[in-house]
């Protein structure tokens, strides 16, 4: 674990509780938004079939990024500082059966907005990736000095749109978004334990 005792944190720290209650209430939030767009837009979310095919193209995203992600924690210092930061405040007080959780409620409302809604509307083209790719980025602001995590997130951002275009199938940046944010926990999860036990 990164940190600098002399910059206090945006956030204060949060208990499991209200870690579980503010996942909930930004997926329902964004649900709302999908929804209120799909309505008022006439917007046609973006095809989503349950195919054996995009569970495992899904699998295999979700893989890569978590290897890239990997990868960039331990070659970009600002990016591990940042990553530890926010992982931690969100993952540190759930415990195991919570991150379940933690990849489902924002790998689908996340997903059915900035893939399912904005590409639509945006175009399933570069552009149309960019701009939900951005959206997605500033979502998961937490704080100025986090910008390393905010570029991360803007780049999945444009590999899960980039993965919902190719596939013609919204499952696909879904199954890749909630298995990377499990296995991203996961990998916190054992890390921490790992430098208290040593």
């Amino acid at each position: 674990m990164t940190s600098n005792p002399t910059e206090p944190p945006d956030f204060p720290e949060m208990s499991r509780g209200q870690i579980l209650i503010v996942m909930a209430v930004t997926a329902l939030v964004l649900m709302v938004v999908t929804r209120i767009w799909m309505y008022f837009g006439a917007v046609s979310l973006f095809p989503c079939q349950v195919t054996p095919t995009a569970i495992l193209w899904g699998i295999g995203f979700a893989i890569a990024i978590s290897g890239a992600s990997a990868l960039i924690y331990e070659l970009w210092p600002q990016y591990r500082e940042s990553a530890d930061y926010y992982v931690q405040m969100v993952v540190k007080p759930l415990a195991l059966p919570d991150i379940i959780w933690l990849g489902l409620l924002p790998g689908l409302s996340e997903e059915l907005l900035f893939r399912g809604v904005m590409l639509p509307v945006f175009g399933r083209n570069w552009e149309g990736i960019l701009i939900s790719s951005i959206c997605f980025g500033v979502l998961h602001l937490s704080g100025l000095k986090q910008w390393p995590y905010i570029i991360w997130a803007t780049v999945i951002g444009g590999v899960l749109g980039w993965s919902a275009v190719w596939s013609g199938n919204l499952l696909v940046p879904i199954v890749a978004h909630t298995l990377t944010n499990i296995i991203s926990a996961l990998i916190w999860k054992y890390r921490h334990q790992k430098t208290i036990s040593s």
